[in-house]
């Protein structure tokens, strides 16, 4: 009879224990959690450029430029939630790139085609490319 409360008090401080635990986190868990997060952005950031590059000029429409443009903003605002992980050369880089793809897309007149937007677009695209993958390698993603 004498076990019964030993394991109930040795069961309640075993839960004490593991809930006092599993809340706090230490900043180098964080840090990891953070790079993580921020290799995954770039990785989409680097899809999505990709698709923005894969588009075929002879066929692609403006519409589909437009959405995969985007795209690459919309994966840039998610960068840069954890762009603190990044050396700020990296960052400034990938910043600059992608600034740079908005305001040459922004400069497109309304009549372009599709295939001409893109011949416009390709320096920013290759440019952002390389930036992230530059990125990527020194976070070692």
């Amino acid at each position: 009879m004498k076990r019964l409360p030993v394991i109930g008090v040795l069961c309640a401080a075993a839960v004490f224990g593991l809930s006092a635990c599993s809340d706090d986190s230490s900043p180098s868990e964080d840090a990891t959690k953070a790079a993580s997060a921020l290799c995954a952005d770039l990785s989409e950031l680097k899809g999505d450029t990709a698709k923005l590059k894969a588009l075929d000029p002879s066929s692609a429409t403006k519409d589909q430029v437009k959405d995969a443009q985007q795209a690459v903003q919309d994966d840039w605002n998610s960068v840069k939630t954890n762009a603190s992980q990044m050396k700020e050369a990296e960052r400034s880089a990938v910043q600059s790139a992608t600034e740079d793809l908005k305001k040459a897309w922004d400069d497109v007149p309304g009549d372009t085609t599709g295939k001409d937007a893109l011949t416009m677009l390709q320096p920013q695209i290759q440019k952002l490319d390389q930036a992230t993958t530059a990125a990527a390698a020194g976070l070692k993603c």
